[in-house]
């Protein structure tokens, strides 16, 4: 008889696993047996809990994201003002631990395999449409108008700051990408 709440444990080291292995090899083209191995279980036991390799994958993916989600809600508690919103999005976005080798490479990963996957396309397309309809919400009290177009900025910003930090040799700098962005903000703050 299985042990109570093993079942949520593995599945954990399993996700962990996936996205460990994803990082180590730099593509989804991995094997459930090469996530078996970094979780210390059978390919059977993999299986079992998730069915396939994309399913697996799938998870993984939801993991990211909820963890994501949370990041932002606990970061948005404390903030009161729409600025102050604002900059607590930015933080959660570009937190330190949103730049750990592993979450850059999962994430650029899963960006590439959603062109093959619709699953993985829809999930990316929620937390896109997810992140700038916050965006919009919480700029539209400051940047009346030009709202859209700041929200594509700061959007797009951190975007593309995690497709440079996939390409750095040394570590990336967490504090300098959130001070940047909010730089870069700043005119569209003043506009109004």
């Amino acid at each position: 008889m299985p042990k109570i709440g093993m079942e949520d444990f593995r599945r954990k080291t399993l996700i962990a696993a996936t996205l460990k292995t994803i990082q180590e090899k730099g593509t989804i083209d991995i094997r459930v047996s090469d996530i078996a191995g970094h979780a210390n279980v059978s390919s059977a036991l993999a299986h079992h809990y998730f069915g396939s390799k994309s399913q697996l994958i799938q998870a993984a993916l939801r993991h990211l994201l909820s963890d994501f989600r949370l990041a932002v809600l606990k970061e948005l508690k404390n903030a009161t003002t729409p600025q102050e919103k604002v900059i607590s999005l930015i933080d959660a976005c570009l937190a330190d631990d949103q730049f750990s080798d592993e979450i850059v490479s999962a994430w650029l990963i899963f960006y590439a395999y959603s062109q093959n996957s619709m699953e993985a396309r829809k999930l990316l397309q929620v937390y896109v449409r997810r992140l700038q309809s916050n965006l919009r919400y919480y700029l539209r009290p400051l940047c009346g108008h030009k709202t859209e177009e700041a929200a594509e900025v700061v959007g797009s910003l951190i975007d593309g700051i995690f497709i440079r930090q996939a390409l750095r040799i040394e570590k990336a700098d967490a504090n300098y990408a959130r001070t940047l962005v909010k730089e870069c903000i700043q005119p569209y703050l003043a506009r109004n």
